[in-house]
């Protein structure tokens, strides 16, 4: 693939697309149709279920004064007015004070918080997004995702971090959140390319290509999922000894819901799954190339060696990266996640700042060409030498990361 075509494709997707949107179905397509100009080979869509909603109106108020926000997607509808706590400590002394207060948080509205914030009696939450120092006033549009809230709903708003840091200048006050809005069952996709094999077994390729609200996720994760397409039509010539299968995952931005929906739906083919590959965040101007192994280390040690061999500065370590290769690590098919991981002040994702400006193409050609030296090995392995277990300190951070342990402190 010329550095031309790789850019074209960034250009043709510089636009939202949320897990379940009609974007992201648009984008489903495109996908479907780029394996066909580029391999000849048919993708297929597969559906699966995912949460909607449809705001209809949400607002916050603090002293009665209006704080620009935009409210919870799937947090139910309903008003609630109490005093506001900042709760920048989680600790059990902290959380006791949340009784009765709608809780401004620092970052993300993750498993164990919200479970805190129920457990210890709030009736509202409020987070924030963006810089301080930044000139835009951007607010993304979160949900309240349902392994979070297991069917225990409080409303909750997003807001500026400017005006977070306005409303604990002023001390507090008495806050107020309505919501009104539709909440419905609605449908993502996966776009899945099968390449022919000399053997039973088969690799599994995977790069998300859906984005949050305000990104027109070019490096997060149309990088991966151009990756992809490269590798796919340079693989489509000559069967490899292991078939080589492609997962374009909807919705992973939403809680890695297009590879959690194909790992039910392909449990039992997953039996035959000897290695997941996944591409998330490749190609960036700037940042260092890294490797995550969620499998045995000795992986590890081979793709160090492996680089030294090529001559390709890298990172590497054992662990779980945060995407799509989690799921697939859950039911024991092993992975390795490759990514280019920028510096903050260089490439920004889950913004507005998201756009191929942050991709450099002669970046994902090098990048590419890596993985696919690594990807050339383990398919035309006699045996894929990766040890199809999950060690027992990966299964410690499996649970972990999948809210099944709560990470000791």
């Amino acid at each position: 693939m010329t550095n031309e075509k790789l850019m074209e494709i960034f250009a043709d997707t510089a636009y939202v697309r949320t897990g379940g949107s009609e974007e992201e179905k648009r984008c489903a397509r495109y996908i479907a149709d780029k394996c066909r100009e580029l391999t000849g080979r048919e993708a297929a869509l597969e559906s699966f279920a995912v949460p909607m909603a449809d705001m209809a109106a949400a607002s916050f108020t603090v002293d009665g004064r209006p704080v620009p926000c935009k409210g919870y997607l799937c947090a139910g509808s309903g008003s609630v007015e109490a005093p506001l706590l900042y709760l920048p400590n989680t600790d059990p002394c902290s959380l006791a004070a949340c009784r009765g207060k709608i809780v401004l948080l620092d970052g993300y509205l993750g498993y164990w918080i919200y479970q805190d914030l129920l457990e210890n009696g709030a009736v509202g939450f409020v987070t924030y997004d963006g810089n301080a120092n930044y000139t835009d006033r951007d607010i993304d549009r979160r949900e309240l995702r349902s392994y979070v809230s297991q069917g225990r709903k409080i409303p909750g708003v997003n807001i500026n971090a400017k005006d977070a840091i306005q409303l604990v200048r002023a001390g507090g006050g008495t806050a107020r959140i309505a919501l009104e809005q539709d909440e419905r069952e609605g449908t993502s996709q996966n776009v899945v390319l099968d390449l022919p094999s000399q053997g039973e077994g088969y690799i599994l390729f995977t790069a998300h290509y859906d984005s949050t609200s305000l990104s027109q996720g070019a490096y997060d994760n149309m990088t991966g999922s151009a990756g992809l397409l490269a590798l796919a039509e340079r693989f489509a010539g000559a069967p490899h000894r292991y078939g080589m299968r492609f997962c374009w995952c909807g919705s992973e931005e939403r809680g890695l819901l297009g590879s959690k929906a194909y790992a039910a739906a392909h449990e039992e083919e997953l039996k035959n799954c000897a290695l997941n590959i996944n591409l998330d965040m490749i190609g960036s101007v700037m940042g260092k190339f890294i490797a995550c192994v969620t499998g045995e280390e000795k992986l590890v040690h081979y793709i160090e060696y492996m680089a030294s061999e090529l001559g390709w500065g890298m990172e590497a370590r054992q662990g779980v990266y945060s995407s799509d290769s989690t799921p697939l690590a859950d039911k024991g098919v092993p992975a390795v996640s490759f990514a280019r991981l920028a510096p903050n002040n260089t490439a920004t994702i889950h913004n507005s700042y998201d756009t191929a400006a942050l991709v450099l193409a002669e970046r994902m050609q090098a990048d590419v060409d890596f993985i696919a030296a690594f990807a050339d090995r383990m398919g035309n392995a006699a045996r894929c030498p990766v040890a199809r277990q999950i060690p027992d300190n990966v299964k410690e951070d499996l649970d972990v990361y999948l809210n099944r342990k709560r990470k000791k402190k």
